[in-house]
């Protein structure tokens, strides 16, 4: 008994300081997502040299976190939650890096290919909530991962904000003032990615399989994580199922799990609405606050710039600052129960929103709603589908609901630019409210039906 208390104490050591320095990093990686929102659509405009391309650099990042969510996950799955938390943020870093030359040299293929590796630094900030659940009890799931999405408050809400001191980053370097943003965000990703290479060891995932299979074999694990008589572990470790296939077995074990199902579905739909509404709102603020007249359509003044900022960072400190919270709510109410709070809350982001797009305020607190809509529906989906699946499946099943997020994410900041042009704010705020009713309709369904098939 002594024993097992001995390592059952040391396990959650390893516990709490994983989600410490996941926590950290997070805080370090998010300048590069809060300044690429936020200027990213103008500068599109501006490089491109047509409002058609509002929205490219919104897809771009999308489909670049859509596209390595797989590859990431089946590089955790061989090596471990470091590697590819480490892969990920050097990605990024490297598009921070094609961001600063695409406004030095003005080439819009190089904002667009630093957009995607922005992208591929958010599916590990993604994925980074996931290896906080790895060895968390059951009964803390739900705020050990929310506090991992929390970390994002501080570099995703200043991220945005970066644009005055960018300019004088900027013009220190010799650099064009829009550039100084980036080089801030280059340095914050540069700093995670060191914490994470030199800090995440003993990995979680390693360390959680290990535990499972010693107490299938009877023994436990000595403190540090190898069973005893074990060599210890290290990053080369396989996976218990090789990475090829990750997306047969990830579709095949969500197919398999009804709870698995609603929770993707749950996570692709939030992030759709939010990524559809809130990539065309830096446009819509900027043509409301010039409105029309001569300069329509061209790159907004500063003090624009500095209001889309802050309504962005209003709309990210939504989508993180509560995410304690949230994660609370899902521990407390249920995972069910919080999925369909934040489909709640999304509906009547949209309607305050698309009703009062008139309004900076409006739209500024509709924006906050959608995230912390947001933040609902995707800390209780991503717990629930933590624990929807097998531990021989669960990573496949994490990257392939990534995968499915952030394609949808990019169908939804592709369109949002169609539907804002054909329908106006309005009419693309009620397009993601006609989607997260369905979804909260899909949601009562499921929890009906499994109260009655409860046992009495």
């Amino acid at each position: 008994m002594a024993r097992t208390l001995v390592i059952e104490q040391d396990v959650r050591h390893v516990q709490r300081r994983t989600v410490v320095l996941l926590s950290v990093a997070q805080v370090f990686s998010g300048l590069g997502t809060g300044s690429t929102v936020s200027i990213g659509s103008i500068l599109a405009v501006e490089l491109s040299g047509s409002s058609a391309w509002a929205g490219a650099v919104a897809t771009v990042m999308t489909l670049g976190a859509s596209a390595a969510a797989l590859p990431l996950a089946s590089l955790a799955e061989r090596r471990g939650r470091r590697a590819g938390q480490v892969a990920g943020l050097s990605a990024a870093l490297a598009g921070a890096v094609l961001m600063v030359l695409a406004v030095v040299s003005g080439l819009f293929v190089l904002l667009l290919l630093g957009s995607a590796g922005i992208g591929v630094g958010t599916a590990a900030s993604l994925q980074a909530r996931f290896a906080a659940v790895d060895l968390a009890a059951a009964e803390h799931r739900g705020r050990a991962l929310s506090t991992v999405v929390w970390a994002v408050t501080v570099g995703a809400v200043a991220g945005p904000n970066l644009i005055q001191p960018g300019a004088a980053v900027g013009a220190a370097l010799g650099l064009p003032p829009v550039a100084g943003p980036f080089v801030i965000s280059g340095a914050g990703l540069l700093i995670a990615t060191v914490i994470l290479f030199t800090g995440l060891r003993p990995d979680p995932l390693l360390l959680a399989r290990q535990r499972a299979a010693a107490n299938a074999a009877g023994v436990f694990p000595l403190a540090g994580g190898a069973p005893a008589g074990a060599a210890p572990a290290t990053d080369a470790v396989p996976a218990v199922a090789a990475a090829r296939g990750s997306l047969s077995r990830g579709l095949r074990a969500i197919r398999g799990s009804r709870t698995a199902l609603l929770a993707v579905a749950g996570v692709v739909a939030a992030h759709a609405v939010m990524v559809g509404v809130m990539s065309m709102t830096p446009l819509h603020l900027q043509h409301l606050v010039e409105g029309p007249g001569p300069h329509a359509g061209h790159v907004a003044e500063w003090d624009v710039l500095v209001i889309i900022g802050f309504t962005i960072s209003l709309h990210i400190a939504g989508m993180f600052a509560l995410s304690p919270v949230m994660g609370w709510l899902t521990d407390w109410a249920g995972r069910m129960e919080t999925i369909m709070i934040g489909f709640a809350v999304l509906i009547a982001a949209v309607a305050v929103a698309g009703f009062g797009q008139s309004s900076t305020a409006a739209v500024a607190v509709g924006l906050v709603l959608l995230g912390m809509g947001w933040s609902a529906a995707t800390i209780s989906g991503s717990t629930l589908l933590a624990e929807s699946v097998g531990q021989e499946a669960r990573v496949a099943v994490q990257g392939v609901s990534d995968m499915l997020m952030g394609a949808a994410g990019a169908v939804g900041g592709a369109l949002s630019g169609l539907v804002l042009g054909f329908a106006g704010y309005l009419g693309l705020n009620l397009l993601g409210g006609a989607i997260g009713a369905a979804v909260l309709a899909a949601a009562v369904v499921t929890r009906l039906s499994d109260r009655q098939s409860a046992p009495a």
